[in-house]
């Protein structure tokens, strides 16, 4: 699919909770890069709230996005499945917007790394959903609809200057301890708890 939206800039919070153990290996750790993920299977929920920005023209602060995934460090590249969620919040031209950056379809610097477009990957689905992320005590609660729930509402103790390749590696964030994570979202569906989480804030600019 061609895009319909080309230049933006986005920024706002991030926010995600994978199966790994905190800190998450994928981590950036005072200033060292990570490596394989805990299990070498990785399955997780990441997630954008944007406070302000535009994508094409379109105004889409206030707006949130949520990815549900899975790869494997041992596949031949370790591509990505994946199903995006749009808020339902958002008009049509504001959710095609969303999905159009967050899918990749649009180049820029932050974006052109992130793992899911720079690797290979299967789209499972792109879905209109109720999303909300909020503050929880000392850290976050993700909510998708019914396809996931998680609550990370503490800092990992002693961890350091701690980021994260999707928001960038040059904004310092804070790992998180997720004491509830469920997802059910075909193709997807986990119960874990005592897994890594991490929050900070995020900039995506296009080329």
């Amino acid at each position: 699919m061609s895009p319909t939206h080309t230049g933006f800039r986005v920024s706002g919070r991030y926010f995600e909770s994978c199966n790994c153990d905190a800190i998450c290996p994928c981590r950036m750790v005072g200033g060292v890069a990570g490596g394989r993920s805990t299990h070498g299977v990785c399955f997780g929920a990441l997630s954008w709230l944007i406070e302000d920005g535009t994508v094409g023209g379109i105004d889409v602060a206030g707006l949130a996005t949520a990815l549900v995934m899975r790869y494997s460090d041992d596949e031949p590249g370790s591509p990505w499945t994946l199903v995006l969620h749009v808020d339902r919040r958002g008009t049509p031209a504001q959710r095609g917007a969303l999905e159009d950056l967050f899918i990749g379809r649009l180049p820029g610097s932050h974006v052109d790394v992130l793992p899911w477009i720079r690797k290979e990957r299967e789209v499972v689905d792109v879905r209109v959903s109720a999303i909300d992320l909020s503050s929880h005590r000392d850290g976050y609660r993700l909510r998708v609809g019914d396809a996931v729930a998680v609550s990370a509402p503490f800092a990992f103790e002693g961890q350091g200057e701690v980021a994260c390749i999707v928001s960038g590696y040059e904004r310092i964030g804070v790992e998180l301890v997720a004491d509830s994570f469920t997802v059910d979202d075909e193709p997807f569906s986990w119960t874990l708890e005592g897994t890594c989480a991490f929050t900070s804030d995020f900039e995506y600019i296009s080329s």
